[in-house]
């Protein structure tokens, strides 16, 4: 009787149980910013919900992985241990990005934009009247999300948890290397010849310049003509001779 009855307990439990689904995932390494100090970018849950969960809310739950084990699908969005602006501090997790599966269509569209950036609205951040704000994430994690489709507040479906993400983390100024302490030895070299190269260029420049200035000034110097002597002859043979006397 005892086997029995705990049989009809795990299948109760199992019938409780909501369908788990393929969790979610950074996007592609080629998209640029895909973690930042603030923000990361999943792929969106195409082809993941059903029409089953046609009418449901699908949400996106980020926790803290304290909160993962525990999790409970039963407190609704909005409420003050879902809260964004009391996020981590007084709620473990909250619940954001509201949409229907009308939005996740299956298959995708070409051209269309699959993927979820977490943490782009600053305008709401300390809003306490947009508790399902998208805001900035507080600090680098880890974080764990899912998917979570409600249907007049009743969970219908979900998804498994996703990996662990950290997000990017300021350099402090100490960390930073000096200015070309990374440099390497070809890069010296090459440096080097280049200096080289326009030394040698600039003194040919100068040269040409200094040649240049002394040609000019020698071609500009007049010298003072020699004075021309004009003799005057007179013929010795041609004169007004005489009137011949008769």
């Amino acid at each position: 009787m005892l086997p029995l009855l705990l049989l009809l307990l795990a299948t109760a439990h199992g019938l409780d149980k909501l369908p788990t689904l393929a969790r979610p995932t950074l996007a592609d390494t080629t998209l640029g910013g895909r973690t930042t100090a603030t923000t990361f970018v999943l792929e969106q849950p195409r082809c993941v919900f059903t029409k089953d969960q046609g009418n449901a809310v699908i949400w996106l739950v980020v926790a803290v992985p304290t909160a993962v084990p525990n999790f409970n699908n039963s407190v609704g969005p909005g409420t003050p241990e879902r809260q964004f602006q009391n996020f981590p501090s007084k709620a473990l997790a909250y619940m954001t990005l509201n949409t229907t599966i009308l939005n996740y269509p299956c298959p995708k569209n070409p051209g269309d934009i699959t993927v979820l950036r977490v943490g782009s609205e600053t305008s709401c951040a300390e809003d306490e009247n947009r508790p399902t704000c998208n805001g900035p994430l507080p600090g680098p994690g880890p974080y764990q999300v899912k998917f979570l489709a409600l249907n007049d507040s009743e969970p219908v479906a979900e998804t498994a948890w996703s990996d662990p993400i950290t997000l990017r983390t300021a350099r402090s100024p100490s960390s930073i290397p000096a200015m070309g302490s990374g440099r390497s030895a070809g890069m010296i070299a090459l440096t080097s010849i280049l200096s080289i190269l326009f030394a040698i260029l600039l003194a040919g420049l100068v040269a040409m310049l200094v040649c240049g200035s002394d040609g000019s000034s020698g071609s500009s110097t007049f010298n003072k003509p020699e004075a021309v002597t004009v003799r005057r002859y007179n013929t010795h043979h041609v004169y007004d001779q005489p009137a011949a006397r008769l």
